[in-house]
């Protein structure tokens, strides 16, 4: 019998028993869509786990996942956490040295590696992690010549788990059954922007708790289709792909190549979908490239017709009935441009689109907005859980949304107070379960009773609801005594579709603010084709007069709407996309601000000293593994302060 479930695990086994034939998974598979029914999940589920448990895996031991998102990674987690191991799930694109060091800190003994790419990553590590004892893959290709003893097909490890349930029918449902609220079922690591990354403990009390806050706050249904995309380190994609999708439960699709995600939008048309802001940035930037290749009379009708949703999602989302003459044109908008864009883009069945992990432009909103897609965001953290989110029909793009305050299943009511630095402090809901084998860091995370989120924030005083700025120690200071929140401006340059990242920089040293830009090289190309301007390479194409200035219009529109010390004076288009394989970027792309300041010093020398060029050589590390010197000569855009303020 099967009582009130209180893991994952136990939440499979009540969709089995309930719904034995009904849709669990569905996935892309050389071009056909292979379904997967909660009795066939949970048979692969429990043949895994078997496997495991055959091959020593026990309970409180830790297994470390590093794949692409498809159903076999989330039947590992699964069974892993059947037999009550705790998982540890690694970005794909983590580098063998990011792994290593994770595999030890956790204190893996198993790995589950998708592919070739994967597994040599894992032989690597095993010099310095003798605890790794068993390392399993499911893509075969390239491995049929290694011969090494803790190798192992999924195959063959289902095989035996077969086996052993064979002889033991119960063995798995003993060990299921033992589980609670209280177990450790993740280690989550953070992104390390300042230091190594710490373990943070995720309890399924955490984990349940984030995933119904958001599950009320978005009205998520029983049913739902779902695509998961996002690397399941991130802790986002765990409350809602691998929670909620067993305790809704929901229907959770995988696209067949992380490159064919977009096709799989549009030929899924799902009702759920979870990016990050970079993701969704991407998305606006496609609309904007496909239009720089269109007629100037259609560009001219879509820009129309956007502007026309845009007025007209904008006073819904305050509450307010749209203009009339915006309530009489927005029928035919939406029947010749929006509705048609939205099928393009897979929109159309869409019913909850989500962000978070990051601050996003709000112009980013209200683009989508008026496409008729409600983008809404989520806020929260892996240590705490789910906090915030644009709930209901009103709230305002500009903010990450209202703290969802009531009580779950799993935790009590959820607190929020404002410290005197401005940082969000937290109380009540699940609780911090602390960071792993660090009682000192957990500990530096608290202020008496309340947990300190190290977010800086605004409330409205109005609606409740919170502004993000940024995280405090983030928070920059001028030479004049001016603050401002980096974060905040940076958010509003990447709206731009000409603009793919950027850092801004300022501090006490420094008596205004200038900024690093990466050019998005897929648009800017073409914009630059469209002109009949010629170049050669990202290198060459940043540098050119033109494409400065483009960039620059882009900067002043920005500076439009800021204070005159929150203003970019100056910035320079790196020759380079910023790199996490070169330490740049954390692998959820947040930038390492010290690392680049030092790898760019020269660049930020000239900007401040106001030159017109100033010359870059850095090393660089090619895809292949080959490492190199990157020499240019690098533009330096002024903006001085009369000029941003005519703007």
């Amino acid at each position: 019998m099967i009582g009130s479930p209180q893991t994952l695990p136990q939440f499979i086994r009540r969709n089995a028993a309930a719904d034995p034939n009904g849709l669990a998974q569905r996935h892309k598979q050389r071009g056909v869509w292979h379904v997967y029914s909660w009795t066939e999940v949970q048979d692969r589920i429990h043949a895994i786990a078997a496997g495991l448990m055959a091959r020593g895996i026990q309970r409180g031991e830790t297994v470390l996942i590093i794949s692409e998102n498809r159903p076999e990674q989330y039947w590992a987690e699964y069974a892993a956490l059947c037999v009550g191991a705790k998982v540890v799930s690694l970005y794909p694109d983590a580098t063998a040295d990011e792994m290593a060091y994770i595999a030890r800190d956790s204190e893996a003994v198993c790995i589950f590696a998708e592919d070739q790419e994967q597994v040599d990553k894992a032989l690597v590590l095993m010099a310095d992690n003798p605890a790794v004892r068993l390392v399993v893959y499911w893509e075969d290709g390239g491995l049929w010549s290694y011969r090494n003893e803790v190798l192992a097909d999924l195959r063959d490890v289902t095989a035996d788990g077969r086996a052993l349930i064979a002889r033991d029918a119960a063995c798995i449902v003993r060990e299921v059954e033992r589980g609670t609220a209280d177990d450790i079922a993740l280690l989550t690591y953070t992104s390390g922007t300042t230091g190594k990354p710490k373990g943070v403990i995720i309890t399924y009390r955490v984990m349940f708790d984030a995933a119904e806050r958001i599950q009320v706050a978005l009205d998520l249904k029983p049913g739902m289709e779902y695509l998961s995309y996002i690397p399941l380190a991130w802790m986002t994609e765990q409350w809602i792909g691998v929670a909620l999708g067993v305790m809704l439960p929901m229907r959770v699709n995988f696209a067949e190549r992380p490159d064919q995600i977009t096709d799989a939008i549009r030929e899924l048309a799902v009702e759920v979908l979870l990016f990050g802001p970079r993701q969704w940035e991407s998305i606006a930037a496609l609309v904007h490239a496909r239009m720089l290749d269109a007629p100037p009379w259609r560009r001219r009708v879509v820009d129309w017709a956007l502007e026309v949703g845009k007025r007209a999602a904008d006073e819904r989302l305050r509450g307010r009935a749209p203009a009339v003459l915006d309530r009489l044109l927005h029928p035919l908008a939406d029947a010749i441009v929006l509705r048609p864009l939205r099928d393009q883009l897979g929109f159309k069945r869409n019913r909850v689109a989500m962000t978070g992990g990051a601050a996003a432009a709000p112009d980013v909103f209200r683009l989508f907005a008026g496409l008729g897609v409600q983008l809404r965001s989520v806020y929260g953290s892996s240590e705490y859980g789910a906090v915030a989110a644009h709930s209901g029909a009103t709230y305002h793009p500009e903010t990450i949304g209202s703290p969802i305050r009531a009580a779950t299943q799993w935790g009590s009511a959820l607190e929020t107070r404002i410290g005197e630095s401005g940082e969000l402090l937290l109380q009540g809901g699940p609780g911090f379960a602390g960071y792993w084998n660090l009682p000192e860091k957990t500990a530096e995370r608290f202020d008496g009773q309340w947990f300190r989120t190290g977010d800086a924030v605004q409330v409205d005083d109005a609606s409740g609801e919170l502004t993000y700025l940024d995280r405090v120690d983030h928070m920059s200071r001028l030479k004049v005594g001016m603050v401002y929140p980096k974060q905040f401006l940076e958010v509003r340059l990447r709206f731009s579709p000409y603009i793919r990242e950027c850092m801004v920089i300022g501090d006490e040293r420094h008596d205004h603010v200038t900024a690093l830009i990466n050019i998005n090289y897929e648009v800017v190309s073409r914009w630059a084709e469209q002109r009949g301007l010629s170049f050669t390479t990202l290198a060459d194409l940043s540098q050119r007069a033109e494409v400065v200035e483009l960039i620059a219009g882009e900067v002043r529109r920005v500076n439009a709407a800021l204070p005159g010390h929150g203003q970019v004076r100056g910035f320079a288009n790196l020759p380079k996309d910023l790199d996490a394989d070169e330490g740049e970027l954390t692998r959820t792309r947040k930038l390492k601000r010290e690392f680049i300041e030092e790898r760019y010093a020269s660049l930020i020398q000239g900007l401040y000293e106001r030159r017109a060029v100033a010359d870059l050589r850095i090393p660089v590390k090619y895809q292949d593994g080959r490492t190199g010197i990157l020499s240019s000569t690098v533009r330096i855009a002024v903006l001085d302060s009369t000029e941003a303020a005519r703007s």
